[in-house]
């Protein structure tokens, strides 16, 4: 089987691997920057998760080869912004730090090919429960933890099955927020915020919830994770946006694959007359 080559882009935008936690989809994410690079790489918060690591440390072999992976594609000349996020926030006091290369901010900016402006943020300031209720966050991110754990299990079943990766994790948060709105409400609020500072859109994560959609006029994409869904966003050399999941390439019979899922949720712009 020939290998598939690199696909170069203008911008990768990652978000939420949780570096540190058993969770992180480390491999996938090992596979995936194999086969993708940038001339700008854009790592939209929760790539470390400080709040595993202070409870008990995992740091295997594999999390430890993506920050080495990152680190190479700095010194081949990628420009690499790290945006603090809320499980690696001690990052926070170290903005305008470069770290091998990388710079570390908490928000900022991103200007596409074709001109349109980019608020490029984690979103955590956004969410009421991180911001106002600290102890019911942790509570939930015990919660999560043994969702993740189930997800584990039930893949091993499937996979001795023959069946694809699927994610109980992302499907039981997605059923729970979406009763309580949660998920609109982000979003909302997080484009609110661009509109108010003059951006055509925004570019977040946190909510572990990949899309690509236009919100009241303004561009909501938010970068998905590596823990539930595999996800990222590039921007192609003309400015195009456009979500890849890794996921598809779970089951290959070698190991990945040379096609990769793009998938575009913006509204179709209607035909000129």
């Amino acid at each position: 089987m020939v290998e598939p080559e690199t696909r170069k882009f203008r911008t990768l935008f990652l978000s939420d691997v949780h570096l540190g936690s058993k969770g992180a989809k480390a491999t996938f994410l090992l596979d995936f920057l194999k086969y993708h690079d940038a001339d700008t790489i854009y790592l939209v918060g929760d790539i470390v998760d400080g709040w595993r690591l202070r409870r008990s440390w995992h740091w295997p072999q594999e999390h430890n080869d993506i920050v080495q992976k990152l680190l190479r594609k700095s010194r081949k000349g990628a420009r690499i912004l790290y945006i603090a996020g809320n499980h690696d926030e001690f990052l926070r006091d170290f903005q305008g730090t470069h770290f091998g290369g990388i710079e570390v901010m908490d928000r900022t900016m991103h200007e596409t090919a074709d001109g349109r402006k980019f608020l490029v943020i984690h979103g955590d300031q956004f969410d009421v429960v991180v911001r106002n209720a600290r102890h019911i966050a942790y509570l939930g991110d015990w919660a999560y933890d043994a969702a993740l754990a189930i997800n584990t299990i039930m893949n091993k079943v499937r996979r001795m099955l023959g069946l694809r990766y699927w994610s109980f994790s992302a499907w039981a948060k997605f059923r729970v927020k979406k009763a309580v709105n949660f998920i609109g409400s982000f979003q909302t609020v997080v484009s609110d915020e661009a509109r108010r500072i003059g951006a055509d859109g925004v570019i977040c994560g946190h909510i572990h919830h990949a899309t690509i959609e236009e919100i009241d006029g303004i561009e909501y994409i938010n970068t998905g994770d590596w823990v539930e869904s595999c996800t990222a966003i590039v921007e192609h050399h003309d400015g195009k946006m456009e979500l890849i999941s890794w996921t598809h390439l779970i089951g290959e019979k070698a190991g990945f694959a040379p096609v990769v899922k793009l998938e575009d949720k913006r509204p179709k712009a209607a035909n000129a007359a």
